[in-house]
């Protein structure tokens, strides 16, 4: 996809509607709710996540997160949240794209790439033409305990901008991103969005100083 001047923000690990509204109020395109993960910050309960879905205006959009690579299990999630879409933080077995556009018609598919070396170039090539977009992150599936998202870790963004380059769709970048590296990442990389969590964050709080900070940094990259 082509380079993208001014991206597109998505504030993820959201814990309430005070927090969903923050970050909307200071211009977020894209909250994040985390489901359960098996490590990482910011899973909530999903009685909450479908709370605070209910609460998200229309022209932003809700991420769920999920660890899930069961299609039914993934289906049967996104009806009982109804989220607009769905952040596959795991990889699937063949075929299940197929099932979830067929069950979930309207719902937009985000696959997670993460980053962890030129492998992940191909990994993002094959999967694109089955997704909505693309979203990098700095986890690791191979560990005993899984990274699905969350580390704080940036990853080497030379790796994120050739597959924005490879692949003719949107691209979110994630990874360790906060105020202070956000503009150099966005310059480097040129994604069609960010997504940031941890941060921030102060003290496990969305910080409101923190979030005015990071979108004067993607106005001023």
């Amino acid at each position: 996809m082509k380079a993208t001047e001014k991206p597109r923000v998505k504030i993820c690990c959201i814990a309430s509607i005070a927090e969903a509204w923050l970050a909307i109020e200071h211009g977020a395109s894209a909250v994040g709710l985390v489901s359960a993960m098996p490590s990482g910050p910011g899973p909530i309960p999903e009685e909450l996540i479908a709370e605070i879905a209910a609460t998200i205006p229309p022209g932003v959009s809700s991420f769920v997160l999920t660890c899930q690579q069961d299609a039914a299990a993934i289906i049967d999630q996104q009806k009982r949240l109804r989220v607009n879409t769905i952040q596959i933080c795991d990889r699937l077995p063949a075929g299940s794209y197929e099932c979830l556009r067929e069950a979930l018609p309207g719902i937009s598919l985000v696959q997670v790439i993460h980053v962890t070396g030129p492998e992940a170039v191909d990994e993002a090539i094959a999967i694109a033409p089955q997704v909505d977009a693309i979203l990098l992150d700095s986890g690791n599936q191979s560990l005993a305990i899984k990274e699905l998202g969350g580390t704080g870790r940036t990853h080497d963004w030379r790796l994120s901008r050739t597959i924005r380059e490879s692949i003719d769709m949107p691209l979110f970048l994630a990874g360790g991103l906060k105020p202070e590296n956000v503009a150099t990442a966005i310059r480097e990389v040129r994604p069609f969005g960010i997504d940031v969590c941890s941060g921030l964050r102060t003290e496990g709080k969305l910080d409101p100083q923190k979030l005015a900070a990071l979108f004067n940094a993607v106005s001023s990259a």
